[in-house]
């Protein structure tokens, strides 16, 4: 199944010169841009909408379906994850209404994209739905040290926000999905926000300095290095952004949120995936 395939194909027959000119704009601003903010909260919406969703002729690609697939992977990680965190004790008192809530957040994300892949005429076959989380007992106890627990939230909550940044483009010929896609990304973003400040970090990714969770190893450092691999970039629309600012080269590269492709975020997950 090749996910990373976009779909450019968009039948102008029928379509009056304004939809083809509306399309092509926002399909070229979004390519260019890479991302596109909507501030939106889930949870406000009805999960039966999206499960009554008629089912579109492209939908059936392999590719589309693939993308959901990759994004539910991703939820079920984090589910389980908040499940297990807030269960096991590790969340200190004054923060278990915030692991609470994105534990629900979660577990709603993991219920839309199973219902709307189904809808969709996929099936849930393939996605992970057991993980380790000491990944191979490379973190002996992510529910027994708070530090430790933080630091791996972080890590999912960051590498999420850069993955659904990097599929958004191939549901682009889809508003419903793409839709759906972006407010997942929003509320993905506020949740890394909220557990960078609870470690006392910054709301927002500083380069590619781990962002404080490199302090657990060689084999979390490097992981940690893949999780904020290129947020170094300054270039952006093709134009070298410090040539155009007076503004600090730091601020420039906290400006910009980079996306991650597919491998990218699956050679990240895979060491805590158990099937």
């Amino acid at each position: 199944m090749d996910f990373n395939k976009l779909f450019d194909s968009f039948n102008t027959e029928n379509k009056s010169e304004e939809e083809v000119d509306i399309y092509m704009s926002r399909k070229e601003a979004f390519k260019k841009l890479g991302s596109l903010t909507k501030k939106v909260a889930l949870a406000s919406l009805p999960v039966a909408a999206f499960t009554m969703m008629p089912k579109m002729a492209f939908a059936q690609s392999s590719d589309v379906i693939g993308v959901l697939k990759f994004a539910l992977a991703l939820e079920r990680l984090e589910y389980q994850f908040y499940i297990k965190g807030v269960d096991s004790g590790v969340v200190s008192g004054r923060h278990m209404d915030v692991f609470m809530a994105i534990r629900e957040h979660e577990r709603i994300h993991v219920e839309l994209l199973e219902a709307t892949i189904q809808a969709l005429g996929g099936n849930l076959d393939g996605v992970p739905s057991m993980f380790d989380y000491t990944a191979g007992g490379v973190f002996p106890s992510p529910f027994g040290n708070r530090q430790l627990f933080l630091a791996l939230s972080q890590a999912f909550e960051d590498t999420g926000v850069r993955a659904y940044k990097g599929q958004a483009p191939n549901l682009m010929d889809n508003d419903d999905l793409l839709k759906v896609a972006l407010q997942i990304h929003a509320v993905e973003a506020r949740h890394a926000s909220q557990v960078r400040r609870i470690r006392g970090r910054k709301g927002w990714i500083t380069e590619e300095d781990y962002d404080g969770i490199d302090g657990f190893g060689a084999t979390f450092m490097m992981a940690s290095s893949a999780v904020y691999a290129g947020e170094k970039n300054t270039t952006h629309v093709g134009v070298e952004v410090t040539e155009v600012t007076t503004v600090p080269v730091m601020a420039v590269r906290e400006a910009w949120d980079e996306p991650l492709s597919m491998e990218m975020v699956l050679d990240i997950v895979k060491p805590f995936i158990v099937s």
